[in-house]
């Protein structure tokens, strides 16, 4: 099927009538504005990355020092080789191979949290910016290969070779290749897989050597694909859909080009439910759950929507409020700006959700109040395990949308770092259960692993309620004396304006003990009368409670750092009952604020 397929051209090259018709369709301000941005990145200095910053990482346990000078180096090589492409006057060849030149002569790819220490030359860590980096210097020399010195582009072949190619095929000490009985891959399966077999597709010559990479490939995108639950979610959440997904969606439209389309990995409808993902997890304009290291507003590539969009028949993902701005800075990967100038979205009317979505075997419940209304009262709830891809310990969580804006939290990343990845993850605010609208019992935050977890006691949709109703007694640990935790929580139809309810029934084993509910919002809560206001009229909630049984705290946490976004401060809630006892239940009726 490689050997007999017509010639490989997944994008227009320049000069071909393809090519005059995708700028005609891009227009002249939006390429105007591409060269400008070029020029000066022709007469800018490559950044450094010295070994000083390489290190920081092991010394400080801070990441971006080195990735954010290597990501400006991509940058500038993207905006550069967009900019030729799409002129095809040669004038930007000489600052590409300067560019390209320091790419190559990196001494690592791999990122330094990665590959951790500077690699043997003989033994190059495989991670997701080592195979990003081969899938994009593939396409850059698919580009604008032509305008660039025969010495370069072979240098660019032994490298990607040497540090990518090579040891995906012959090396089985990735950790990320299979699912094993100890560890489940995640999204890297896809990324480097992409990066290894789609750098193969673009520049491999021996098809018998093709042939062998590409199943390689394919066997461990099978492992990726079973972390999808049947329905077709992933508990790494909607950003995390958008990464690994969505580099599954590059390599099998580069499967599909370099097979003549005897290859095709976007077939079936577990494929098409795995694609609605980010249409299903919508809450409102704007807003996606927030659960496991995604946040509430994820960036879903303009390039990749308009693929499944049109591969798929789902024309609402171009519906997502996503825009063509056509810049690059923040992005990783070349395969998103190259495609979203190849692609670019088409205009389309706001995607069309429903009143509410389930995730059977992830225990995820999305409702919404009204969803032609997109002020109305949204809700979000999980039960799940605390062994998840990018696990947090959030079993039970939710989340509570009123007037389009996130009132209560589940608040997604924190800034990544060693900690954050090591073995003091949970001591993070982000990642530990304190920063989830999750109790506290006898003092004790919910503990890691597969066997912590929620069993969905109940689910109901109807007219009246969406319900979700779980046992997470086993969230905790044993020293939290736990013999029962019931929690219920429910959008309201059946009231004016909507309504969400939280039923917390608790049981101790052994004898009286504490029990905490408790709510996070990164808004400004406080007490009015009889009931607490978190956030404003039009974009907040009311709680009535029981102020004769329960005592209420506030436990501000200021600035705490998150990745790609900018610091929140989070409040938590804490309803405390007055008494303890050996058995009770905590009610809190949220309401929007008006």
């Amino acid at each position: 099927m490689l050997e007999n397929a017509p010639e490989f051209a997944p994008f227009p090259l320049t000069g071909s009538a393809e090519w005059l018709v995708l700028k005609d369709q891009l227009g002249a301000d939006v390429l105007a504005h591409l060269v400008t941005e070029a020029e000066a990145d022709a007469v800018a200095d490559v950044p450094a990355l010295p070994a000083r910053l390489y290190h920081e990482f092991a010394e400080t346990g801070r990441r971006e020092g080195y990735e954010d000078a290597q990501r400006a180096r991509r940058s500038m090589l993207y905006r550069l080789v967009l900019a030729e492409w799409l002129t095809g006057e040669g004038r930007f060849a000489a600052a590409i191979e300067n560019v390209l030149w320091a790419r190559l002569e990196e001494t690592n790819w791999a990122w330094p949290a990665h590959a951790r220490a500077l690699d043997r030359f003989d033994h190059p860590t495989l991670d997701l910016a080592a195979a990003m980096t081969a899938l994009d210097l593939a396409e850059i020399d698919y580009l604008v290969g032509e305008q660039l010195s025969a010495n370069l582009r072979d240098r660019v072949r032994v490298e990607i070779e040497r540090r990518v190619v090579g040891p995906f095929l012959n090396r089985n000490d990735h950790w990320w290749l299979h699912s094993t009985p100890q560890k489940q891959v995640n999204n890297w399966t896809a990324v480097c897989v992409a990066g290894a077999v789609g750098a193969a597709l673009y520049l491999e010559t021996d098809m018998g050597r093709l042939a062998e990479i590409v199943m390689r490939g394919l066997h461990s995108l099978a492992d990726y694909l079973e972390t999808f639950d049947r329905e077709g979610g992933s508990s790494e959440g909607p950003d995390y859909w958008t990464y690994g997904f969505g580099n599954y969606a590059v390599l099998a439209h580069l499967l599909h080009a370099r097979t003549g389309g005897a290859l095709d990995l976007l077939e079936g409808n577990f494929i098409r439910d795995i694609a609605q993902f980010p249409l299903r997890t919508m809450l409102t304009e704007g807003v996606w759950v927030s659960f496991s290291d995604s946040d509430h507003n994820p960036s879903f590539h303009p390039g990749l929507l308009s693929l499944l969009a049109k591969q798929l028949d789902l024309p609402g993902l171009l519906g997502l409020g996503m825009k063509n701005d056509f810049g690059v800075s923040v992005f990783n990967q070349f395969i998103w700006p190259l495609r979203q100038y190849a692609w670019p979205l088409a205009k389309a009317e706001p995607a069309r959700l429903g009143l509410h979505d389930w995730y059977d075997e992830m225990g995820w419940m999305i409702s919404r109040l009204d969803p032609n209304e997109l002020k109305s009262l949204r809700l979000a709830a999980k039960g799940g395990h605390n062994d998840e891809m990018h696990n947090q310990n959030d079993v039970g969580s939710f989340m509570v949308v009123s007037g389009g804006k996130v009132v209560l939290t589940d608040p997604g990343r924190g800034r990544y770092s060693k900690a954050f990845f090591g073995p003091d993850r949970y001591q993070n605010i982000f990642a530990s259960s304190l920063g989830h609208s999750v109790p506290v019992v006898n003092g004790h935050a919910q503990a890691e692993g597969r066997a912590h977890a929620a069993e969905v006691v109940d689910h109901v949709h109807n007219a009246a309620e969406d319900r979700l109703v779980l046992e997470m007694a086993a969230a905790y640990p044993a020293e939290a004396d736990l013999a029962q935790l019931q929690r219920t929580v429910a959008l309201k139809r059946d009231v004016p304006g909507g309504a969400v309810r939280l039923e917390d029934r608790y049981a101790f084993k052994s004898t009286e003990g504490e029990f905490q509910s408790v709510l996070v919002t990164p808004l400004s809560a406080r007490a009015e009368g009889d009931a607490l206001h978190v956030g404003e009229a039009g974009a907040g909630v009311r709680i009535d409670f029981d102020a004769g049984a329960l005592e209420v705290a506030f436990d501000v946490r200021k600035t705490q750092e998150k990745q790609y976004q900018p610091a929140v401060d989070l409040t938590r809630i804490v309803f405390t009952p007055r008494q303890r006892s050996r058995e009770g239940r905590v009610v809190l009726d949220i309401s929007p604020l008006t």
